[in-house]
């Protein structure tokens, strides 16, 4: 299999929803699911684009009250082209002889290539091609070739191009007894280009609630030998869909060739005029399908340039990381750049968890970080912009500074459900999802990171700093001190495990002094006052003073770094919450053996009328969150500056192993947690859970949810393993540290890291590790490989010696000049 696409080779009905989303084509500014053309919605295909963003409001009455969600919203079917042969049936793939089949998503040309061979009813034998893009270049534009060939027959083909608008959301099975229809139509029908005359379709619809106005225009055309095809097009339509008839006659053995190219433009898009017109005119003017690929293939090009993580492991590994990459980019492009969007957790790729925005941003933004800065800030803007509701709900809660919600959508409420559907009992229970206030802290953190590694100073005085400060101000009022042991508690938040959402038995949702965040609320107060003193005097003085920050709040935040409670137990084991110790041991085993797949433990156990609540298990990480995101140096120090006993190399791997024993991995994020604390000290256990971290979308091993949307942090996680955490690559004190791992497993390992504006070449091998600057730097960086600390300057290459931790790198002389990407 070729590392830089994804192929199968046979038609697979049962499977067709799982490679519609790992097929999917996108630019960051809309996504299309890789259904075939042909298609329409059933229970095998459910052909689909989403925006960037798109969301509306439905209501829906269950059990006797009235629900309310905001969905991602599934726009009209652009993509939707057919044909039939001698006024015979349209083609359906379900009611041929298939004689080959290949659908190929080439990766580093960011297309999506389906080829069959078939037999129909009539004994005539044909291969039908389609190609389909969706413009990295032109983020308005996608386009699709289709290519029949006649193999024994000679007949009239006629074509069949549509924009359907009649969709609803039916992605996902449990929402589908919620209210699904969300456009409105307003326009389908066809026009005329001024100039020559040639008749395209558009169709405008608008969503119900939030009155986003979307608008798309198509042309369609025979391109091959018009002399030879002389093809002719009528159209009809109806409410909500339009379509164009194109007839040709094809000879035995030629090939019919037609193009469709596609536009989608929104009511808030920028420098339009109205959707509509921008639709029309974009496919009035837009160029073959040949030249929009050509432009397509340029621009994903230079993001390969940039993200690419190249290895030679001899495995599959390479070809799905590069899936991984070619999906996030999809989602977050630099077409992103200028859109108010965040980070949703399933991609633009499906329905699932309606598109919502949680905290997986936390996953995903050190490799933009690292390589495309300017998308990483466009993320967390969108977090500044729903500052002003995140105050609100602080003060609603009865709280100061900023609250962020555990789910956010267009405005920055809280998309939270109430309830929730268990499918396995068939009851709606309640959801306490919302009380997860760790949101907030993956927030700050990200900015902060973002700040290390990109040294933005304009982001942190715009907006990263009042970020910072206002979710430390929110923590700050959450928190309360404890007169009888002098430190602070939170109490009545949930922790990053989800599986426990109050003590047993308590009509209380929330737990008290969750160890996570605790330990992170103490971090963040020793940054926030870090963030203060990295602005110069002016913006430090004006942000004090809107903000009405005075010293008092600084005095406590200071305080409060120093006195945050954190609960052990059993020699040195961090609890996961206040009490945890007196929860039951879990039989895992007898599970095991009852139900085979337990990972959704919270599902299994409400359906025995019993409750997580009860024992010690965790869906995925919560302490051990802790030690994915800072190293056992920085951890222990935040340890010693609590007044706690620092945390040793035994205490570390003891809590590992405990958690470990207790987590049923219901989450895709946990295995590559997982899989980056234990990299050093169970190298073969964290081997086994980054493949399975791997594996998780594209073998859909949580059985039936990648098909609903792609999991996009557990995909960027897992380059984050290969690029952070594997190369032990961190950014302390402006310095790049690296401290390879799986040196022997990985292969080489090529990568670019930008830092600071400067860009690096990087390649780990099983003995050496060498390191390349280009030309143009200001000033030396210091590298710090395994306790070797070196000033890398502009244009040099170093080469350090893995196997000798006290033995000085060798140079290798200046690095071949190179334009700075």
């Amino acid at each position: 299999m070729s590392t830089w696409s994804l192929v199968y080779d046979q038609f697979d009905p049962k499977n067709q929803g799982l490679r519609e989303a790992l097929s999917a084509t996108g630019n960051g500014y809309f996504v299309t699911r890789g259904a075939f053309s042909w298609v329409m919605a059933d229970e095998t295909h459910y052909p689909a684009t989403y925006l960037a963003g798109g969301y509306n409001r439905a209501q829906t009455e269950i059990a006797g009250r009235v629900i309310e969600n905001e969905d991602l919203v599934n726009l009209p079917n652009w993509s939707a082209i057919t044909f039939r042969i001698d006024d015979g049936d349209w083609f359906n793939i379900q009611a041929v002889t298939i004689l080959s089949f290949r659908q190929e998503l080439k990766m580093r040309e960011g297309v999506l290539e389906v080829e069959v061979r078939f037999r129909d009813k009539q004994n005539r034998e044909s291969t039908l091609k389609t190609q389909r893009l969706v413009s990295m270049a032109d983020m308005h534009m996608a386009g699709i070739q289709m290519m029949l060939t006649a193999h024994n027959w000679s007949g009239t083909v006629e074509v069949q191009s549509g924009l359907d608008g009649r969709v609803i959301n039916a992605g996902v099975k449990r929402y589908r007894d919620l209210n699904s229809s969300h456009l409105t139509p307003l326009a389908a029908d066809t026009f005329q280009n001024p100039d020559t005359g040639e008749q395209m379709a558009q169709i405008v619809v608008e969503t119900k609630q939030s009155r986003l106005r979307v608008a798309q225009a198509a042309r369609t055309r025979v391109v091959s030998n018009p002399h030879a095809f002389e093809s002719k097009t009528r159209a009809d339509n109806e409410e909500g869909y339009v379509r164009q008839l194109v007839t040709a006659q094809v000879e035995h053995g030629a090939t019919l060739v037609v193009e469709k190219l596609a536009s989608l433009y929104t009511s808030r898009d920028s420098a339009i005029a109205e959707p509509g017109i921008a639709a029309r005119e974009a496919v009035t003017h837009a160029p073959a399908f040949s030249r929009l690929a050509q432009d397509h293939a340029r621009v994903w090009r230079t993001l390969w340039d940039r993200c690419d993580i190249e290895l030679d492991d001899g495995r599959n590994t390479q070809m799905i990381l590069r899936l991984h990459i070619f999906h996030l980019l999809q989602t977050l492009s630099p077409n992103t750049i200028d859109l108010d969007v965040g980070v949703p957790a399933r991609g633009w790729h499906g329905e699932a968890y309606r598109g919502h925005v949680f905290w997986d941003e936390l996953f995903i933004l050190p490799f933009l970080n690292f390589r495309l800065p300017a998308i990483a800030r466009s993320c967390l803007r969108y977090r500044h912009l729903r500052l002003p509701e995140a105050r609100r709900a602080a003060v609603e809660d009865g709280h100061k500074g900023a609250m962020f919600p555990w789910q956010s959508g267009s405005d920055g409420r809280e998309e939270s459900q109430k309830v929730h559907l268990n499918p396995r009992s068939g009851r709606w229970v309640p959801d306490n999802s919302c009380i997860q206030r760790h949101v907030s802290l993956a927030i700050a953190y990200n900015v902060w990171r973002h700040f290390e590694i990109s040294g933005a100073d304009h982001f942190l005085e715009l907006r990263g700093a009042e970020l910072i400060l206002e979710i430390t101000r929110f923590f700050a009022s959450l928190a309360h001190l404890n007169t009888h042991t002098g430190r602070y508690e939170i109490h009545h938040v949930m922790g990053p495990d989800e599986y426990h959402e109050a003590y047993p038995d308590s009509d209380d949702a929330g737990l008290n002094n969750n160890a996570y965040t605790n330990i992170m609320v103490a971090w963040l107060c020793s940054v926030a006052l870090k963030a203060l003193a990295s602005l110069d005097a002016t913006h430090r003085d004006e942000l004090l003073d809107k903000l009405m920050l005075d010293e008092r709040e600084l005095t406590l935040w200071d305080e409060m770094s120093r006195k945050m409670t954190v609960c052990f137990h059993e020699e040195g084991i961090i609890s996961q919450f206040e009490g945890y110790e007196n929860l039951q041991e879990f039989d895992w085993e007898g599970y095991r053996q009852k139900y085979g797949d337990i990972q959704r433990l919270d599902r299994i156990l409400e359906a025995e009328g019993d409750s997580a609540d009860r024992y010690k298990l965790s869906k995925q990480a919560d302490v051990l969150m802790l030690f994915y995101l800072f190293s056992r140096e920085e951890l222990s120090a935040q340890f010693e500056r609590l007044g706690y006993n620092p945390l040793t190399q035994e205490q570390w791997q003891r809590n590992i192993d405990y958690y470990l024993a207790r987590t049923s991995h219901g989450s895709t994020l946990s295995y590559m947690v997982h899989a980056a604390v234990m990299a050093r000290s169970h190298p073969e256990k964290a081997w086994q859970l980054f493949t399975q971290a791997l594996h998780s979308d594209i073998d859909d091993i949580q059985g039936g949810t990648t098909p609903e949307g792609i999991h996009l942090g557990a995909m960027a996680g897992t380059v984050d393993l290969v690029q952070r955490c594997f190369t032990g690559l961190d950014v302390r004190d402006h310095a790049l540290h690296f401290d390879p791992v799986f040196t022997d497993r990985m292969g080489t390992v090529k990568l670019k890291l930008r830092h600071r504006g400067r860009w690096l070449q990087v390649v780990v091998g099983t003995d050496e590790m060498t390191v390349t600057a280009q030309h143009g730097w200001a000033d030396p960086l210091t590298i710090c490989v395994r306790g070797e600390e070196r000033e890398l300057n502009p244009g040099e290459t170093m080469v350090f010696d893995l196997n000798h931790r006290d033995k000085a790198p060798k140079k290798a002389g200046k690095a071949a000049p190179a334009a700075a990407k």
